[in-house]
């Protein structure tokens, strides 16, 4: 079973994604460069948000993978859910690469913290829309099956995406 759930946010000129061990997402509207592990604010979502579906995934012990996508650039952080995440927090979503959680946890054990996204993709983190794409599932999935839920949501991406795979972590 694979479940989605599209978040969109906006960037921030503060946006400066250098914290080693978490990634977060806010619905606030403001953003301190003490916020290192925030990608982007005015999010549509909060944890508590997210689709009933997602969380059922995720909460099951499921593959959680959170897609980046700005200005035909994408990253993509994979973690694993928990049957002890609350998913709470109407505020915030936050990915971690240990097993803390909070109630605004969304993943843990990910490959990835604000630290690991592309560098390329952070000064465009700073500006506009962005879409998220958290995709959930029971299974492992690839990155082509990824890249084939991203283009059956955004088919405009691949025109000008510029992809990166990266197994490492």
């Amino acid at each position: 079973m694979i479940a989605t759930d599209v978040i969109t946010c906006f960037g921030h000129e503060n946006v400066l994604a250098k914290h080693r061990t978490t990634l977060e997402i806010t619905r606030e509207n403001f953003l301190t460069k003490r916020g290192d592990c925030i990608i982007c604010i005015n999010s549509d979502k909060g944890a508590l948000h997210l689709s009933n579906e997602v969380k059922d995934i995720l909460r099951n012990e499921g593959y959680g993978y959170l897609v980046i996508m700005k200005d035909g650039f994408m990253d993509m952080v994979m973690g694993r859910g928990s049957r002890d995440l609350p998913f709470s927090s109407d505020i915030k979503m936050i990915v971690r690469k240990s097993d803390f959680i909070s109630d605004g946890t969304i993943l843990i054990k990910a490959n990835k913290s604000a630290r690991d996204l592309r560098r390329d993709l952070i000064p465009r983190l700073r500006q506009g829309e962005i879409k998220v794409l958290l995709v959930a599932s029971q299974d492992p999935l690839h990155d082509d099956e990824i890249l084939r839920i991203v283009v059956n949501l955004f088919p405009s991406f691949l025109n000008s995406s510029q992809l990166v795979q990266d197994h490492g972590s």
